[in-house]
């Protein structure tokens, strides 16, 4: 688990995010539905400043 900030405007909030180690399949549907509840899933892009970006292998 990391600390992170929420994914959409301000993006000042702190939350705790998992990056899971093996992706999954989604339908079209699924992706329908999730848009149709979050629509502005979306965040602008941030600098690092002081963050790192962990990436394993």
């Amino acid at each position: 688990m990391r600390a992170g900030s929420l994914a959409t405007p301000p993006c000042s909030e702190v939350v705790s995010w998992v990056v899971m180690g093996e992706s999954i399949a989604v339908s079209q549907e699924q992706i329908d539905a999730f848009a149709a509840l979050y629509p502005m899933n979306a965040r602008p892009v941030q600098p690092l400043h002081r963050r790192f970006i962990l990436m394993r292998q």
